[in-house]
């Protein structure tokens, strides 16, 4: 979760890092580091803070030519946000930058005491600086390779010897590594919107293999020291996506992105005659053919987006599907065969417990297909089958436009499914690509709602908890816009179905405290509305999302989102999106940080 990013080159590396490192920094925001690297020294600069405290502290020094160094932005796991924690870490001649946990760092620490080697910070990161000089001859790659012998669990490393100035080893598993050699030099990174700048073209460090980057080329060996090629990527977005483009936050800019980013994903799938086509993505119609159970796993937004597709493809299908929070799956000894169908979704590709359970997944023989926004991630590798959401780089912390494009994916799918077990005709599946498409203009008019959406999110600048209420779809949008909001706005919230109101918690509504209440679906509409009057009668303050063509007693809202009219099967698209504005709104009227949350941090590559 943290952001690493190294260069080496012909240019100072200084302001390459620097500039590295904002872009990376909602990746983690506890604190930034440097080390530079040339003939003369290293000069190591870290801070407790945001990048923006690193440069106050680098501006220091006007002597810093060196055209090699590491840099790193900070999302603490172990011990706590101090300077000595801060990356990069040194010992003897060793200096390291790391995304990731050691989980035995502990026993390693105390080996190494053994040989009154001891830590002066309280990180796991330091204590594999320290494996790694205690294993130095003089042969990096022998050093290396001995250490991640005796490592567990995640990392991705970036490391510095004293001994050859101007070059970096890099070295990874499960969480991402990313490089390109260009012109100016070689340069590494946690996250493609930190090599963009210089080039569309890249490779992800393959797990277990150790890179060699110098400012002529970048090299990569297995464990066998052999030379490996790399497999190149190329993006098909520039800098200008990475960048707030006159927006205040990226969080605005993604959630207007979303009607480009629904195009891209939806129109390069759909035939002339209307009907789904996964052959560009190599996903072959033989595989839904056995398909008797389908499980999707997935963490946070992306798993609210596994509760939609659980609805359409139980209703479309009539197969049994279950969603199953991936941090939990791996441990509940699931049932799956080779009849069963794993859906992941993760917007980076890297998030660790959802890569693990892809892995329990293959094991078992199950057939698994992945929804990724991210071309080369590890899940989209190690996946049979991959769905790429094409929504272009997402910054925010809080998912906006690649919870839509999972939609999307997720919707086509569903569709593409059901045409091809038969349990819809080639007229219905028509019929609701074209309906679908149609999602693409409704979006564009929910993004119209801002200013109406914005005052009412000053309302809530008070409230310490409100409450999001809804039935079949609106209930699985509930938990997504409870999460958005609690994320950003700090504001306590929760989901609950609200045909559970009168089983407890009809206790929690008081006066004045907020209920959101989304009515969007026909065939329990007028229950919804009884379960809305049942907490407008307690008090609460209630904020009203329907679809335009419904009509509304005035007496049982106090504010009215009216979204353009779709089918209700299609009504998350526009709902994901109106409540996506009232979070953002309620947040900056609040004071938050909407972009970088406290506490939190974008790709989760750690359990």
């Amino acid at each position: 979760m943290c952001g690493i990013i190294g260069f080496t080159g012909q240019r100072e590396a200084k302001n390459i890092l620097i500039d590295g490192l904002k872009s990376l920094e909602y990746r983690g925001y506890d604190s930034a580091g440097i080390t530079l690297s040339g003939r003369d020294q290293f000069k190591t600069i870290k801070t407790v803070g945001k990048v923006s405290d690193l440069v106050t502290k680098v501006n220091e020094f006007s002597d810093l030519k060196q055209t090699s160094g590491i840099g790193h932005t900070r999302w603490a796991t172990h011990g706590g946000v101090t300077d000595q924690n801060a990356h990069p870490h040194t010992h003897g001649r060793v200096t390291l930058i790391h995304n990731g946990i050691i989980e035995n760092y502990h026993e390693l620490e105390m080996e190494l005491s053994s040989a009154r080697k001891h830590p002066i910070s309280q990180t796991d990161s330091e204590i594999v600086a320290m494996l790694i000089d205690s294993l130095y001859d003089g042969d990096a790659f022998h050093a290396i390779r001995e250490a991640v012998k005796k490592l567990e669990g995640a990392y991705a490393f970036c490391i510095l010897f004293s001994e050859e100035p101007g070059t970096i080893y890099c070295v990874r598993n499960a969480s991402p590594l990313v490089a390109c050699h260009v012109p100016e030099g070689s340069i590494v990174a946690s996250d493609m919107v930190a090599l963009i700048k210089f080039s569309k073209d890249y490779f992800v460090l393959p797990e277990h293999h150790i890179a060699r980057l110098t400012k002529e080329d970048i090299t990569i060996y297995n464990m066998d020291h052999e030379e490996v090629t790399p497999n190149l990527l190329h993006v098909n977005w520039d800098i200008t996506a990475a960048q707030k483009n006159g927006y205040p936050h990226f969080m605005l800019k993604e959630i207007f992105e979303q009607p480009e980013a629904i195009r891209s994903t939806i129109l390069p799938r759909i035939t002339m005659d209307n009907l789904p086509d996964l052959s560009v993505d190599q996903i072959p119609n033989r595989i839904f053919e056995k398909v008797n159970r389908v499980i999707i796993t997935a963490c946070g937004t992306a798993m609210h987006a596994g509760l939609i597709g659980r609805a359409l493809i139980e209703k479309l299908l009539r197969i049994p599907v279950v969603v199953e929070i991936a941090s939990e799956f791996r441990y509940q000894e699931p049932i799956m065969d080779e009849n069963t169908l794993v859906i992941t979704i993760s917007q980076s590709g890297e998030t660790a417990d959802t890569l693990a359970s892809l892995r329990l997944a293959k094991e078992a023989g199950a057939v698994t297909l992945s929804i990724v926004n991210v071309k080369g991630s590890t899940i989209a590798r190690e996946s049979d089958y991959v769905l790429y959401t094409h929504a272009g780089p997402e910054i925010a912390v809080a998912s906006t436009k690649a919870y839509t494009a999972q939609l999307s994916c997720l919707y086509l799918l569903s569709y593409h499914f059901a045409y091809l077990r038969r349990t819809i005709t080639k007229e219905q599946c028509a019929e609701y690509i074209q309906e679908l498409k149609s999602v693409i203009p409704a979006v564009e008019q929910t993004l119209q709602l801002d200013k109406k959406i914005d005052a009412i999110g000053k309302n809530l600048i008070c409230k310490e908890d409100l409450f999001f209420i809804g039935r079949g779809l609106d209930y699985a949008l509930c938990c997504e816009g409870s999460i958005k909001l609690k994320e950003i706005s700090y504001i306590h919230s929760e989901a609950y179905a609200a045909g559970e109101l009168k089983h407890g918690t009809l206790s929690l509504i008081t006066e004045g405290v907020p209920v959101v209440a989304l009515a969007t679906q026909s065939k329990v509409y007028p229950k919804m509305i009884s379960n809305i009057r049942e907490v407008k009668a307690r008090g609460a303050e209630v904020i009203l999302i329907t679809n335009e063509r419904q009509e509304i007693n005035r007496e049982i809202y106090d504010y009215h989102i009216a979204l353009p009219n779709t089918s209700d099967i299609l009504a998350p698209f526009t709902a994901a999106i109106a409540m996506q504005l009232l979070s953002y709104y309620t947040s900056v009227h609040r004071g938050s940080n909407v972009d970088q949350p406290r506490n939190l941090a974008k790709a989760v590559t750690v359990e």
